[in-house]
């Protein structure tokens, strides 16, 4: 490796230290910590041919990684549940819980390094001789805190060879992060404000007030998520890296195992590939093939939080991809829907439909404060007060919200073929480019919300 492509890298390395840094400089030792360790794994596994020996490092790392996330994300909830159990039996516990402040980004980093480990173990990857290369690929700080979650595949050797700035690839990732920020600042953040109001209080509402609010929910967790991913992997072009596509317009899917594959998608293809294949997959009777189906989808859930309404979250998802799965038709709609074309047929406009449909009443105990909560918010839904006028604080504003959100996915819509909505701009003139831009820029100025929201999976 040239001396030039280590000072890049070591630049990077210290960039991303300092960009964790401001947030809470004192866990950065997780980090350096993780680094050092799969790097060492990673190099006595490729040494070693004796299989016990093998085994024992790649429990090792799986032990180490998954008992800090463990450890900072789930001691507590573990302590609570086991408290709770015992009550039930008439014992009283005082347990001792811990005021632990979770490690932003700990989820992704750490099934990051992971994936490095198995990949190592599985003979799929080289480990890598470079420490510095390798601490740039665990510590990358453009999706660091929230994704995508890369594996050591396709982005370690992207630290290996020599980069040079292009000018195509910066005009692309700029295009894409003014996107992300029209995704995050215009629609996740003005969409909080009144799933917020109407969550929060939603004993005061009427079922067709909390539909909305669910509604609102799903609109803005999708412009955060996918707002930062956009800002990530347009921030990583600039620096010459690719990073994976990680949302690919989901509320367009016709089938909820569609849906997956264009939701999060290196978290999804993450687990399918590590728990899901590993288990069996699809192979095998349908009890095995429900056995993993409502693994991974459980496992999925407890990954976004130490709370129940994540489990039943994920447990729901599982319920509605089952019957995809048990006819064999989950992998029936892999192509774009209507693709080449600018309308969809009436059945495909149904299927796209009750697929959001579904999402929506999922994401209401995602949610949530607790499953109770998400219950009795279901109960109003479902009641004669889901066809009461829908007036809540601020129902005024929404209004006008709406109409931007009509815009912007009908944008999303036109876009839908491409890796991001507006893609295309990419290649156009100039001139069009600056002014487009321009245009976006006095937009998120004009309709930006008037409260700031942080980013929803900073806490995962």
């Amino acid at each position: 490796v040239n001396k030039n492509l280590k000072y890049q890298n070591f630049f990077i390395v210290l960039a991303s230290y300092f960009f964790y840094g401001v947030w809470n400089w004192k866990f950065l030792s997780l980090i350096i910590f993780s680094t050092f360790v799969d790097f060492a794994i990673g190099q006595k596994l490729f040494k070693t041919e004796d299989a016990k020996s093998r085994k024992r490092l790649l429990f090792l790392s799986i032990f180490i990684n998954l008992g800090f996330l463990l450890f900072f994300k789930y001691f507590n909830f573990f302590v609570d549940n086991f408290v709770a159990a015992f009550s039930l039996f008439g014992k009283e516990l005082n347990p001792i819980t811990l005021k632990i402040l979770l490690p932003i980004g700990i989820s992704f980093y750490t099934f990051q390094t992971l994936s490095y480990t198995i990949d190592v173990y599985k003979g799929k990857l080289k480990p890598t001789d470079d420490i510095v290369s390798f601490a740039a690929y665990v510590s990358f700080f453009p999706q660091l805190v929230a994704g995508p979650i890369e594996r050591a595949t396709n982005l370690l050797p992207q630290f290996l060879k020599k980069r040079q700035f292009s000018n195509a690839a910066a005009i692309d990732g700029t295009c894409q992060i003014m996107w992300g920020l029209v995704k995050k600042i215009v629609i996740a953040d003005n969409c909080a404000i009144y799933a917020n109001e109407i969550f929060n209080n939603s004993e005061t509402y009427p079922g067709s007030v909390l539909i909305l609010g669910a509604l609102f929910f799903s609109l803005q967790i999708y412009g955060d998520f996918s707002g930062y991913s956009d800002i990530a992997i347009g921030t990583a072009k600039l620096f010459g890296f690719k990073l994976m596509q990680n949302f690919a317009t989901p509320y367009f899917s016709r089938d909820i195992a569609e849906f997956w594959r264009r939701w999060h998608i290196s978290l999804s293809t993450w687990f399918r590939d590590y728990l899901y294949i590993p288990l069996g997959g699809s192979r095998g009777g349908n009890s095995m093939r429900i056995r993993n189906t409502f693994a991974i989808f459980l496992v999925s859930g407890f990954w976004h939080g130490a709370n129940w309404t994540y489990i039943v979250w994920g447990g729901l998802n599982a319920l509605y991809f089952l019957p995809l799965l048990l006819r064999k038709k989950n992998r029936k709609n892999l192509d774009v829907v209507a693709q080449g074309k600018f309308l969809p047929s009436i059945r495909e406009v149904f299927q796209i439909a009750s697929t959001f449909c579904l999402t929506v009443l999922a994401w209401i105990f995602f949610r949530s404060d607790n499953v109770l909560h998400a219950f009795n918010i279901l109960g109003k839904i479902f009641s004669k007060s889901l066809i009461s006028t829908p007036l809540f604080f601020g129902v005024g504003k929404a209004v006008h919200h709406c109409l931007i959100i009509l815009l912007f996915l009908l944008i999303e819509w036109i876009g839908r073929e491409k890796q991001y909505a507006i893609e295309s701009l990419k290649n156009t003139t100039r001139l069009k480019r600056v002014s487009v831009l321009f245009i976006l820029t006095i937009f998120i100025a004009i309709f930006m919300a008037t409260e700031e929201q942080e980013f929803i999976y900073f806490q995962f």
